[in-house]
Formats: structure tokens, C-alpha cells, sequence
């Protein structure tokens, strides 16, 4: 089986992501839904730069040496790395580069620009490539946005985080793109919570993950097809790193449509009171639509990020009032 033989990310090494991360990113709250008793939602929406990504970002930047932070480091994201990038980059006066996909939303590419980075627009299909380009050329850091184990750790506190909250949860809800943050939270509820069941999510026009959880090998999908679905977080792909990861400590994973994405999205804000872009809102879609397909019991959806533009969020809010 492919993506067996990489060495996985510990327990030991969420645990000293954590301390790294002491006063940087926030300890997100688990808020009661406003549908049950038993789902709760972890707002990482709340984030310095409104999505998790702060958390490997920071932890993988901060393990550079002061020379690799001089020369600088680079990324490819859609979005919510790409902010996180540039936001820890200039905690350590790093200079960062961010290539991101020329159809990409305005108002992350414009974020991004604000926390200082030099974003880059190439097709989607060429952001990987076009980094690692730049890397090489200009001898830069690459700050992956999944496949690193150091950014791993880093989203796994968000598992940690929710194994100090709350010791009966039986299922955690992870939205799935490239699969880093739910590789980490799955590595550290097993140690922490090995009874729970974390079950990833993804939106059925981006199902790569599910297909190759299921055949055991990566099983890619191009970018002509997953850039058809809103969820723009959770267009890319698994690594070896991550499938090895999600093979090895994941429970299942399930699928949500568009219509089901957006129709959360508005929930969250209107009765959640929540501001979380569709990629973010992927979890609770899950609950919401698929709640007889979960194991019963306490369930926490993590709610992964919330850039929206003001355009995008009118929209949303027309569309679920």
C-alpha cells in the first residue's frame, strides 16, 4: 500500500507544537450549535488570519534557522495558508513569497498582500510547481501547506485542544483538502482520546481523499475538476504524507454536496452566528445531512476558516435569508 512507509508525525511532537504556539494562536472554544446537545463547534474561524493554517504555518517557520528566515520562505495556497504564511513570516521578519491560483479569491489575495508577502498568480494546475521553482531559484524555505510534518504537528493542537476540552467526545468532524489538519488532529486524539472517532469530510466535487483511502494509493484528481466546487480550501490533493497519516489513524471519511455545503454556510451565520467560508462550513454540513451515517454521541465539527469578502458574504447571507 502506497504511503505506508513515511514516518509518522507523535503524539510527543503535537505536544511541543503546542508550547510553541503559547500566546500565537488562539485556544478556540468549543460553542454549543444551535441544532443539538450533542454537536458542538470548534471556531477556528477565529484565528489571527481567520483559519487554523496559523498553527502549522507558525510552528513550521519558527523551526527554521535564523539564516533560512533571512533568505526567506515561500508557499503555494489558495487562501488560508497563504495569509497564515505571511502573517508568521512577518512575526520573524522573514521575507515570503505565496503563489496562489490566478483565479483565487480577491479578497484573500488582497489579505495576503497586506501581511507583507509577494503573492505570485499562475494557473491553478502550476502553484506547486511555480513554488518550488522560486524556491530553488532564490533559495528559499518551502513553508508546504500540508505535506511537511512540522505543519502537521502544528494543526494536530487542534485536536489537542479539544481533547483539554471536553474527555467524551465520540466523533470529530475535519474538513479534508490535503489532509494536514486531519492527519494532526487524528495523531493526537489517538493518544489523547483513542475511543473517539475522527471521521474527515469533503466536498463530493473534490473527493480525491476518499477515493484513495479507498484504493489504498494516491488517486489525484485534476484541477479542471476540483476547482468545480465553492469549497476553494479543500481543492488539493493528498500527499504520501498525509495518506500514510489518514490511512493509519482515521475512522472513515464522507462526502457533502454543493447544496448542502452552502445551505451550512448560511446556518452558520444566521443561526450559529458564525462567519465561516464553505470550506470551513464542510464539517457541519456532515452533521447536518449525513447525521445517520456518524457514530452516535458527542461530535465536534471543526469549523476551519472564515475569510470571506464583504462581496461573498452578502451573498451568503441574501441567499439564507
Amino acid at each position: 500500500m502506497m504511503g505506508t512507509g513515511a514516518t509518522l508525525v507523535t503524539a510527543a511532537e503535537v505536544a511541543a507544537a503546542a508550547a510553541t504556539l503559547a500566546d500565537v494562536a488562539v485556544t478556540t472554544p468549543l460553542l454549543p450549535s444551535p441544532w443539538s446537545p450533542e454537536l458542538w463547534l470548534k471556531p477556528e474561524n477565529l484565528q489571527p488570519t481567520g483559519s487554523f493554517k496559523i498553527r502549522g504555518a507558525y510552528v513550521a517557520i519558527s523551526r527554521l534557522s535564523a539564516a533560512q528566515r533571512g533568505a526567506g520562505v515561500v508557499t503555494h495556497s489558495s487562501g488560508n495558508h497563504a495569509q497564515a504564511v505571511a502573517y508568521a513570516a512577518r512575526v520573524f521578519d522573514a521575507p515570503a513569497t505565496v503563489v496562489m491560483p490566478d483565479v483565487a479569491s480577491p479578497h484573500k489575495i488582497e489579505a495576503t498582500r497586506q501581511l507583507g508577502a509577494e503573492v505570485v498568480l499562475v494557473p491553478p494546475a502550476e502553484r506547486s510547481r511555480r513554488a518550488e521553482q522560486l524556491a530553488v531559484e532564490h533559495g528559499l524555505s518551502m513553508i508546504p501547506p500540508y505535506d511537511h510534518a512540522d505543519v502537521i504537528a502544528g494543526q494536530g493542537t487542534v485536536g489537542g485542544e479539544i481533547a483539554d476540552a471536553d474527555a467524551e467526545v465520540s466523533t470529530v468532524l475535519v474538513p479534508v483538502g490535503g489532509g494536514g489538519l486531519a492527519a494532526g488532529v487524528a495523531t493526537a486524539l489517538a493518544a489523547r482520546l483513542p475511543r473517539a472517532h475522527v471521521i474527515g469530510v469533503e466536498p463530493a466535487l473534490a473527493a480525491d481523499a476518499q477515493e484513495s483511502l479507498a484504493a489504498g494509493e494516491l488517486r489525484p484528481w485534476p484541477a479542471e475538476r476540483t476547482y468545480q466546487t465553492v469549497a476553494d480550501g479543500l481543492r488539493t490533493q493528498l500527499s504520501e504524507l498525509t495518506l500514510a497519516h489518514l490511512t493509519a489513524r482515521l475512522a472513515g471519511i464522507l462526502t457533502v454536496t454543493e447544496e448542502e455545503i452552502l445551505e451550512t454556510t448560511g446556518a452558520l451565520l444566521t443561526e450559529a452566528r458564525l462567519v465561516v467560508e464553505p470550506s470551513g462550513a464542510v464539517s457541519a454540513a456532515a452533521w447536518r445531512h449525513r447525521r445517520g451515517e456518524l457514530p452516535a454521541g458527542r461530535t465536534v465539527a471543526v469549523i476551519t476558516g472564515g475569510n470571506l469578502g464583504p462581496a461573498r458574504l452578502a451573498e451568503l447571507a441574501t441567499a439564507a435569508a
